[in-house]
């Protein structure tokens, strides 16, 4: 990301993430974290239901349909739809640390309009540890794992 504050760049001694030994197998369906979760949970009529994946190492996938509801400016996704849709996935990171996290800070940019009926493909990863700090970076991209970028973030977990 580009101009990415100094809150979110990891200090000089942070640690390189390891994977839980008890996290989700690479390929695995995540979950909701509860039923009525707005990101991912499948109670909420107009939610992202936002399904994730672990992936390899400390990384996790995640896809969602841009719903009509979802609407800012007429058939466009909402940039804070968007911006929850990159949380939800950042904050499915932490799965494979086996720890409790909240968002302490995160960074968007947005690249490209999203249209409704679109399916927002996202890429995260956990970049370092530092403590009880974790750092971790998304991008999405339309229509699949190849499409262009839409959106980007940076962020930093903290463990409760």
């Amino acid at each position: 990301m580009s101009g990415t504050s100094a809150a979110l760049t990891p200090p000089a001694d942070a640690v390189a993430p390891v994977r839980h030994p008890d996290a989700p197998a690479p390929g695995e369906l995540l979950g909701a974290h509860y039923e009525h979760c707005f990101g991912c949970g499948g109670g909420q009529p107009h939610g992202l239901h936002l399904m994730a994946r672990a992936g390899e190492g400390v990384s996790v996938t995640a896809e969602f349909t841009v719903q009509p509801a979802h609407q800012g400016a007429p058939g466009l996704a909402h940039g804070g739809v968007l911006a929850t849709a990159l949380d939800e996935t950042l904050g499915s990171l932490n799965w494979l640390l086996r720890t409790i996290a909240v968002t302490g800070r995160l960074e968007t940019d947005f690249v490209r309009p999203v249209p409704v009926d679109t399916v927002l493909h996202l890429d995260a990863r956990i970049t370092a540890v530092h403590g009880r700090k974790i750092y971790s970076t998304a991008t999405g991209r339309i229509g699949g794992p190849e499409g262009p970028v839409a959106v980007r973030a940076d962020a930093l977990f903290i463990e409760v």
